[in-house]
């Protein structure tokens, strides 16, 4: 009797399609487990797309004020001046003084303005017309950075290679250049709405704050162009304080 009992056991084991429990839960954790991946896929997807509206309606936010429009027509006007005023009436000999082998003449960091106005309404305006909005940030907290910093010389930098001077001009037609450059930065304010709606990485921030920002948006590209020519005015009232520079 009981070898029949055993018999019918071990035939029962043998054949029967029960699946193991080890099997069920390692089958149900697999289940479970693709079921949390997708979820988080899907919740990943959720946060990229969430952010992106975000920052896109941040950026839609930014127009520019009456305000802003009236500080960027005065701050180019009033670098425009300086530098015609600071190169005024100067003889050849004072336009090509330089008071050492390595330190550029008057004509040359003329030549290295120009250079970086006809960069920033060619190349990085394309650019910047295609560029993503900017992170949200304090962007009046860059304005003040961009006005107040680039024009300060108590840090020097070298400019690369492509906007070194080469002597492509004469002073005469360098100036020239120069006006009708602020003539376009002038209608590119005016004419661009979105000016604060795209942002595009800047050397020339990085390197002031520290590396605290590393991007402008259009209206601080126009900022930055003014400031430039700020700071490189004073570099030319440095040349003309040397005591060897021509009297005339």
């Amino acid at each position: 009797m009981m070898a029949n009992i055993s018999m019918q056991t071990m035939s029962i084991s043998e054949t029967s399609s029960v699946v193991p429990v080890e099997r069920t839960f390692k089958k149900g954790r697999q289940h479970l487990e693709r079921i949390g991946d997708k979820h988080m896929k899907v919740k990943r997807l959720a946060t990229l797309v969430l952010s992106c509206i975000g920052l896109t309606a941040f950026a839609a936010e930014l127009t520019l004020t009456s305000s802003e429009l009236d500080y960027a027509r005065l701050y180019l006007q009033q670098t425009q001046n300086g530098v015609v005023g600071a190169t005024k009436g100067l003889s050849q000999a004072q336009w090509n003084f330089k008071a050492a082998p390595d330190r550029w003449s008057i004509a040359e960091i003329l030549e290295h303005m120009v250079l970086t106005q006809d960069l920033v309404l060619g190349p990085t305006r394309e650019k910047l017309a295609k560029a993503p909005p900017p992170s949200e940030r304090d962007y009046k907290l860059v304005d003040a950075i961009v006005v107040n910093q680039i024009p300060d010389r108590t840090a020097k930098f070298k400019a690369p290679e492509f906007l070194q001077p080469t002597g492509r001009w004469t002073p005469a037609a360098a100036m020239d250049r120069l006006l009708k450059n602020y003539a376009q930065l002038t209608e590119y304010l005016e004419t661009t709405p979105d000016l604060r709606q795209h942002a595009l990485d800047a050397p020339p921030l990085k390197a002031v704050p520290k590396g605290a920002y590393d991007s402008m948006d259009g209206y601080q590209w126009i900022l930055a162009t003014a400031a430039h020519v700020e700071r490189h005015t004073k570099q030319i009232l440095e040349v003309k304080a040397d005591a060897n520079f021509p009297l005339k």
